[in-house]
């Protein structure tokens, strides 16, 4: 039985603390993402895919199928 992945998230800005919530897509990690309090450029830290895996409470999509042993 599979689970379905949880496509919504919440991102938290790591220079200005702004909590959005965004819908994450199923087939792609999003790299990149302004931040709607600041502006600021959100960016993935280093070994992550994405900024939901860095700065979301739910890692992305793709992460949560493979359950973060992607290759």
């Amino acid at each position: 039985m599979s689970v379905e992945p949880q496509l919504q998230g919440t991102l938290t800005c790591p220079q200005c603390g702004h909590r959005s919530v965004h819908t994450m897509p199923t087939d792609a990690c999003l790299f990149f993402l302004d931040c709607p309090g600041c502006g600021g450029l959100l960016k993935p830290k280093p070994g992550d895919c994405c900024v939901f895996c860095s700065w979301g409470d739910v890692p992305c999509p793709p992460m949560q199928v493979c359950k973060g042993s992607c290759p």
